[in-house]
């Protein structure tokens, strides 16, 4: 088995080049041992950092970040509805507290600010050793609910049709030993296990694996659509949706995605990958829609991909999973921070 760290990204507004090139610095040489860092944009990002020397802070617990580079718009937001990590970095203005504080100028605070997201993003973590266990398997396991274990430790418990549930502090070498037990009959995960729809777990590993884990025919032969991933609307970007209309409206090959989309071939690899782990393409024709649809859609219920996953989701959305209306074809475009 590989063992894999999660590649998280730190989205940082208010900081002018040299203070960003410092970030980035800090990330390169990040001590951490449980997942690499870089700086990604805001809305993709799985933490937040903010120059607290711009912050200003407004009415009815919002604040406002002015940029720091040309160009970058002012990011405002109201602070008890954020769902990411959140760092600032000193001084704060007067009268505003920061949950989080550290000091730019100190590599030593930047390594720990990072440590403590890290901390916070144990179960977003946890998810993903569980996406990367199950896409190192030769073949999908069958049909049914499988428990995962090394050992007498039980690891992850997943409905193959349904959601999944994996201990909150595993790591990638945990799932060495680990053997898959089918359950002949219902089996519900221990009380603080992080659960969510097996759609979303492989949509949170492909989003964050360094491997290029699309198959690799599907460079090749034309691929389909089959069917809107079964995800809330805000786990998807605009490129997903754009790449998801391109394919309903007519097949094609990743060279002609390529040439219509305009995104570079890496990572037109992973947004592919990640339709292809949640069911929504294929390059075998006989698996694709009877009835292109206009629109895809997709469904509603789950934390958004770039936030901390509580132990508990609730009911999950997975295939096979009741929640979304057939005929609910609208896709309307991603949700962005201010």
């Amino acid at each position: 088995m590989t063992i894999e760290l999660p590649l998280l990204r730190l989205g940082a507004a208010g900081f002018n080049a040299m203070q960003r090139a410092r970030i980035a610095d800090a990330l390169d040489d990040s001590p951490g041992e449980a997942s690499t860092w870089e700086l990604g944009p805001l809305e993709d990002a799985d933490a937040w950092c903010f120059n607290g020397a711009r912050t200003v802070k407004l009415p009815e617990g919002r604040v406002r970040v002015a940029p720091g580079l040309a160009g970058e718009r002012p990011v405002e937001m109201h602070l008890p509805e954020v769902a990411r990590p959140l760092a600032f970095s000193a001084p704060m203005p007067r009268g505003m507290d920061a949950l989080l504080l550290f000091d730019l100028d100190s590599r030593d605070s930047l390594h720990a600010t990072l440590a403590r997201f890290d901390d916070w993003l144990t179960p977003l973590r946890a998810l993903f050793c569980l996406g990367a266990h199950i896409a190192e398997r030769d073949s999908p396991p069958a049909p049914g609910v499988w428990e995962i274990a090394a050992g007498e430790r039980l690891l992850a418990v997943v409905h193959m049709h349904g959601d999944a549930a994996v201990l909150p502090a595993i790591r990638p070498q945990d799932f060495e030993q680990a053997v898959w037990t089918r359950c002949h009959g219902p089996r519900e995960a221990p009380a603080g296990f992080c659960r969510a729809s097996l759609s979303q777990v492989m949509w949170h590993y492909t989003a964050r694996t360094q491997r290029d884990v699309l198959p690799h025919h599907y460079r090749s032969r034309p691929l389909y659509w089959r069917r809107p991933p079964r995800l809330p609307q805000r786990m998807l970007s605009d490129e997903h949706l754009k790449l998801m209309r391109t394919l309903i409206a007519a097949p094609r090959t990743f060279a002609e995605l390529d040439a219509l989309s305009g995104i570079a071939p890496e990572k037109l690899a992973r947004l592919l990958a990640a339709l292809y782990f949640v069911g929504s393409i294929t390059s075998n024709p006989r698996r694709a829609a009877a009835a292109q649809p206009r629109h895809p859609t997709v469904q509603g219920g789950l934390p958004e991909a770039s936030a901390p996953v509580p132990p508990s989701t609730g009911p999950g959305t997975g295939p096979g999973e009741p929640g979304a209306p057939a005929d609910d074809l609208t896709a309307p475009a991603a949700l962005r921070p201010r």
